[in-house]
């Protein structure tokens, strides 16, 4: 079963329960697939999917951040909720010592040796990491260690 039909399964699901809260997130998660389907022109597969869904979940982080200064606590609630569900679709999340020896790894087998080659590394690197890590992240160590070679 692919992630999509996962998602739909669990949609009819909440229908049936009632459970309002969890059937409108995931109609939204449904929305953004969908959304992103109609812009590539292509059906989605499970690692697109999680990248769409990694970055729903950062709206919602982000969103949390802004309604805690306005002091929002019940949008804040909703968010959290929303936050909750896209997470249980998440594949587990990278450690950092695991995206630190996945580059390493990457680097050693293309011979990069400065941060000249930080594109070539990225390239190899964000289709392995697409929903179990941030993407900023990844750029980070990707640049310290690239910088660290040229010491």
């Amino acid at each position: 079963m692919t992630l999509a039909e996962k998602i739909k399964k669990d949609l009819e699901q909440a229908i049936r329960q009632n459970d309002k809260a969890r059937r409108d997130a995931l109609r939204l998660i449904l929305a953004s697939v969908k959304n992103a389907e109609i812009d590539l022109q292509k059906t989605l597969d499970d690692s697109d999917i999680f990248g769409i869904l990694a970055k729903e979940a950062k709206k919602r982080q982000e969103s949390i951040e802004a309604f805690e200064q306005g002091n929002r606590q019940d949008l804040i609630a909703q968010e959290k909720v929303e936050l909750t569900l896209i997470s249980e679709y998440l594949p587990e999340q990278m450690s950092r010592d695991d995206i630190i020896a996945m580059t390493r790894k990457i680097i050693e087998d293309i011979g990069a040796t400065d941060a000249r080659d930080k594109g070539k590394v990225m390239a190899q690197l964000m289709p392995q990491t697409k929903g179990r890590a941030e993407g900023k992240e990844v750029s980070d160590i990707v640049s310290d260690i690239l910088n660290n070679l040229q010491c």
